[in-house]
């Protein structure tokens, strides 16, 4: 089984500071980390190989500083590693994010993908499914259980207050909850082999002829974040105090009806 892990590299979200004026993270001195949807993934891939056969080959877009998450993926015992970095892929909403790994996957080939469900320093939960619909395969979001059956996956995915006992035909694509699994933790001797391994990087002109220029970056984004905000905290309410129910009533009411809620 030839599996694939979608990983990316995100600002600790415990120490990210906003800039106040122009609403951006600031990423400086910021430290960085495996994304924790993503680090469940690559634990479900693991077990899959040791349990079936086969490799299990890791696949970042970001920048070239990137390359320490894949090596911590290495040492935790992927077999390949494979970083798309380029300017031309700068500025990429999910829509053109999924697109150049899409277009990465079907050139080094899958039995399975597996990405997280979605990044802590965006939370779309888009760029999974949209890396299905751009290779065609079936998928599943929301894993918190899976084992293999033959050619088949079957899945085990939260819904709501229940969840879905599905069966699925590779290839395909699932999308992992951090509750999937404890990420193992990295061995000296895998930390040291990492380091030996190579990475493989792929800029624009490695993909150029399945990518279209027109489809990534931020010229070919349909969407673009206009601003990003810290949680602000609410101003205290207001306290009844000493009045009768009926007055509290005509209160309340009044504060809706002034907010125009009703």
């Amino acid at each position: 089984m030839k599996i694939l892990v979608c990983i990316k590299q995100v600002p600790d979200t415990a120490e990210v500071k906003l800039d106040p004026k122009t609403g951006t993270l600031i990423r400086d001195g910021v430290p960085s980390i495996i994304n924790h949807d993503d680090k469940a993934g690559l634990e479900a891939a693991l077990k899959l190989r040791d349990e079936v056969g086969g490799t299990v080959s890791v696949v970042c877009m970001g920048p070239p500083q990137a390359d320490v998450a894949l090596r911590e993926a290495l040492a935790m015992g992927a077999d390949e590693a494979y970083l798309l970095s380029a300017r031309e892929f700068g500025g990429s909403d999910t829509y053109a994010t999924a697109t150049i790994i899409a277009t990465a996957l079907k050139k080094i080939g899958y039995d399975l993908v597996i990405t997280g469900r979605q990044a802590i320093d965006g939370d779309t939960a888009q760029v999974g499914p949209q890396i299905a619909e751009q290779l065609h395969v079936p998928q599943v979001s929301y894993v918190e259980e899976l084992k293999a059956d033959g050619e088949y996956m079957i899945v085990k995915r939260q819904f709501e207050d229940q969840a879905h006992m599905l069966k699925v035909k590779m290839p395909c694509l699932l999308t992992a909850l951090a509750e999937l699994n404890e990420p193992r933790y990295m061995t000296v001797k895998g930390i040291v082999e990492a380091y030996e391994k190579p990475v493989t990087v792929w800029g624009f002109d490695d993909l150029k002829n399945d990518l279209n220029p027109e489809w990534i970056g931020l010229k070919g984004s349909p969407t673009n974040v206009f601003q990003s905000f810290g949680k602000q905290l609410r101003a205290p309410g207001t306290k009844l105090v000493g009045v009768t129910p009926e007055q509290a009533v005509e209160a309340i009411m009044a504060k809706l009806i002034e907010r125009h809620i009703i």
